[in-house]
């Protein structure tokens, strides 16, 4: 087959010469590494960057939570405040309240027979009826209004056992207080 082309220097190739050329040199060994520690390094000191970054906005993002909790607020006078008196509230007797007495057990009558006592004692008993769980655990007094907490006192204690409870559980129910009677209600003896 002839050749098309004329020979010339590079056609013949003396091992003992240089490269002539548009040959490469050997690449140095390791060199791939250089971008993985320039990485490495960039992405410690973003981090360092970030925490720092954290430590000095950290006081100041804090959000303030001195109203949340007032038992660890800090005084700021010196002097320490003469405490004052919480006053104690007194079990009362109203007649004109009326108190409704829901059974909340699975023994029957047992509503009355609490009615019958509060009766006794000297309360206005609104409604007789069953609560609408029959396990019902404890015996509570509820009422809706805080200005109430002395008539709920008074009822308690007419009510052996019982426990008084702020809620707007039994606010609709047109009475002023309302006792549920629980599993661990025992009459009074005598």
């Amino acid at each position: 087959m002839p050749q098309p082309y004329p020979k010339d220097r590079f056609d013949v190739h003396v091992p003992a010469l240089d490269r002539v050329g548009a040959h490469r040199a050997p690449s140095k060994k390791g060199r791939h590494w250089i971008a993985f520690w320039w990485a490495f390094g960039t992405t410690v000191l973003l981090i360092a960057l970030g925490v720092g970054g954290l430590f000095f906005l950290n006081n100041r993002l804090a959000p303030d939570t001195s109203a949340l909790s007032p038992d660890t607020a800090k005084p700021t006078a010196t002097a320490e405040p003469t405490p004052t008196p919480t006053p104690t509230v007194q079990p009362t007797v109203d007649p004109n309240l009326t108190v409704t007495v829901l059974n909340g057990t699975l023994t029957i009558g047992l509503a009355g027979s609490v009615g019958d006592e509060l009766d006794a004692d000297g309360w206005t008993v609104g409604a007789l009826g069953d609560a609408a769980s029959s396990d019902v655990a404890e015996t509570i007094v509820y009422f809706a209004d805080p200005a109430l907490e002395g008539a709920a006192l008074g009822v308690a204690k007419s009510v052996p056992g019982s426990e008084i409870l702020l809620a707007d559980d039994f606010a609709g129910s047109g009475a002023d207080l309302t006792v549920v009677v629980g599993n661990d209600y025992a009459p009074p003896a005598g």
